[in-house]
């Protein structure tokens, strides 16, 4: 079933409910209301004779009942035991109506050979001084009408609602599924022919439809940017993989046309065969890391000193350069130390790549953050490459960086892990003295 049926029959049957208990509700307290009234106006009527008897002792009671007598009803009068006393109104089958002896006063509504009969009986002293009981009855001839009338009103009145409800509920399901039709569409289009088309929100109320479209449109962009960073990506890293293998392949062929008989061919071979292939493992682990660097794996209390001392001792002891540590009171953070590590490792591995002099290392705390701050005194970066640092396989001197074996992800994953912690990094060069890499991150007690 369509959302659209749907809408319109849960509108429709909703209000029909609504309107036939509406309707229910004002029939029954009219026919409450009217009944009340005409036994009220048979009560007056009792106290009415009751009080004329008493004033008119002399006249025998039954002549007097007789000008009371109502309209489409009778007057009898019932002893405690026998046949009643008084009997009037002969063209009522009386004999069969309901009726008896009773001390109190009783006020009810008699349905009587398919007919409704409002009845009053009260117990009178008759003119013997025996207690009788005298009952008043009248047909409620009018108020059949009126409620067969009121029937009819009602009747019409819910047809003459329900149509233009019909009719509203198909407007209102027209007015809900008509942008999520279009946005349907639209879907459809994007799937089909490769498009980044997104929906048109001019001219249109806040509402929660267009807080979808809008939602819509902005996972459009989004899934755009993903596309085209994602075959950016692919592109670059079959680019980067292509040369290796280009290289481990020839050099296979050579060792296999003229590495039999000449040994130093065969070791010149395997070395270059060993460079390249470990630039491949560091190339397809770097883009895993990338990819897996999305949110943080563990959260732990890290000790950003400890991580500092101990990555700087590591490429001391390496490459034998200078590195300067500035460094405070121990600091620590929540985070993943193995992600921390890395991100300081990528920094100083960077910084001794594009500088030959000593590189700078330092942290300050400043309330609820941490900076981390690399510093390098090598020629400096432009200005505008400083924006495409963090790209994925970016690099400034290409040349340089594929003669140390860079593969260009190393700022990527650094970034990618930096945001992960809810940190930022930032990057400050100049042409001639040097860059700095400065890591903000926020310290949660």
């Amino acid at each position: 079933m369509k959302l659209r049926t749907k809408i319109q029959l849960f509108t429709s049957i909703f209000m029909l409910v609504l309107i036939i208990f509406i309707n229910a509700s004002i029939y029954f307290l009219f026919y409450q209301n009217s009944v009340e009234s005409e036994l009220d106006e048979l009560t007056d009527q009792t106290t009415t004779i009751i009080s004329r008897m008493k004033e008119n002792q002399d006249i025998p009671p039954g002549e007097l009942l007789k000008a009371f007598i109502p309209a489409d009803g009778m007057i009898r009068v019932y002893p405690e035991i026998g046949e009643p006393l008084v009997r009037s109104k002969p063209d009522i089958d009386y004999e069969n109506f309901p009726g008896e002896y009773s001390n109190t006063e009783v006020r009810e509504v008699i349905t009587y050979q398919e007919d409704r009969y409002a009845v009053v009986s009260r117990p009178i002293i008759w003119s013997t001084s025996e207690i009788v009981t005298l009952q008043i009855v009248r047909q409620l001839v009018s108020l059949e009408e009126n409620m067969k009338n009121l029937l009819y009103v009602l009747i019409l009145a819910s047809i003459l609602m329900i149509v233009p409800i019909i009719i509203a509920g198909n407007l209102l399901a027209r007015f809900l599924l008509q942008p999520i039709k279009a946005l349907i569409s639209t879907m459809r289009e994007n799937m089909k022919h490769t498009k980044w088309k997104k929906i048109e929100l001019d001219n249109r109320s806040k509402d929660e439809l267009y807080e979808m479209e809008k939602t819509f449109n902005e996972m459009i962009d989004s899934l755009k940017d993903n596309y085209e960073m994602q075959e950016i990506f692919v592109s670059d890293a079959s680019h980067e993989l292509k040369t290796p293998i280009s290289i481990v392949k020839s050099y296979a062929q050579l060792l296999e046309r003229r590495g039999k008989d000449n040994p130093e061919l065969v070791k010149e071979s395997l070395e270059a065969i060993h460079s390249e292939a470990n630039r491949m493992q560091k190339l397809v682990e770097q883009m895993l890391s990338l990819a897996k660097n999305k949110e943080v794996q563990s959260t732990e209390s890290v000790n950003v000193t400890e991580i500092l001392e101990e990555t700087i001792e590591t490429f001391i002891g390496a490459y034998g350069r200078e590195i300067e540590l500035e460094l405070n009171t121990p600091i620590y953070i929540q985070g993943d130390r193995d992600q921390l590590k890395q991100v300081i490792y990528i920094l100083i591995d960077n910084a001794l790549k594009y500088s030959d002099s000593s590189v700078n290392v330092s942290t300050e705390k400043q309330e609820n953050q941490l900076s981390i701050s690399v510093t390098d005194y090598g020629a400096g970066i432009p200005k505008e490459e400083i924006n495409r640092l963090f790209e994925r396989f970016y690099r400034v001197d290409k040349a340089r960086s594929r003669n140390t074996g860079g593969t260009g992800l190393g700022l990527a994953i650094a970034k990618a892990i930096i945001n992960s912690h809810g940190g930022t990094i930032e990057v400050d060069s100049k042409i001639g003295e040097g860059t700095t890499f400065k890591v903000v991150l926020p310290i949660k007690e």
